[in-house]
């Protein structure tokens, strides 16, 4: 796993021990990350990487133009290693590491910066296989939702076969794209009545 593009391009990453991440490849990350430079959510944004593991996605927005990047993973021996992956890139200063229930906190939201203009969700394909309203995704979007800027984004990484709303709360869906078993829905934030201030986050576990 590497950085492909930017300021860090072609840093390695140090991976995760086990079998319980699944690297996006570079293809498809630098597919995605054609399409987000389209969208204008790449420059100056902040981002948060939700199930980040080693922070593949995270480190390759902040490596093309991102302003801050927040990344949330349940288990510690993982954000033990991501924090090296971040102090390797020299991104100690626009990045902040939470270990926590990510179906609690969602995307917690910063001192620094409040809500969030672009959110990386890549879950668990076990626990996606059905994101309607109600399941633990499903809540989970509704969540992100209040805690994204006026006009984010979201983007959603499950199985081909999972079951996906084309709406949670503002969140309406906009694009999607397949890769092999794989997809990625994009969502955009179409109120614009909230302010991106979210929802105090609960980090207990």
């Amino acid at each position: 796993m590497r950085i492909i593009a930017g300021s860090n391009k072609g840093m390695r990453l140090l991976p995760p021990k086990g079998n319980d991440t699944r690297p996006i490849t570079d293809r498809v990350k630098e597919s995605l990350f054609s399409i987000l430079y389209t969208k204008g959510m790449l420059e100056d944004v902040v981002v948060a990487d939700l199930f980040c593991g080693t922070g593949s996605m995270g480190l390759e927005a902040l490596s093309r133009g991102a302003k801050f990047c927040t990344f949330i993973d349940g288990n510690r021996a993982v954000t033990k290693i991501l924090d090296r992956n971040i102090e390797k890139a020299g991104f100690l200063a626009e990045s902040k590491t939470v270990c926590a229930n990510i179906l609690k906190v969602g995307a917690a939201p910063t001192p620094e910066y409040g809500g969030y203009d672009f959110v990386f969700c890549d879950p668990p394909y076990k626990m996606s296989d059905n994101c309607s309203p109600g399941t633990k995704i499903g809540d989970l979007m509704e969540l992100i939702d209040t805690q994204l800027n006026k006009g984010g984004m979201v983007t959603l990484r499950t199985h081909l076969r999972s079951l996906i709303n084309n709406r949670y709360g503002d969140l309406e869906k906009t694009d999607q794209r397949e890769w092999g078993n794989m997809k990625i829905a994009f969502f955009q934030k179409q109120s614009r009545d909230s302010d991106g201030a979210g929802i105090a986050p609960d980090f207990t576990d």
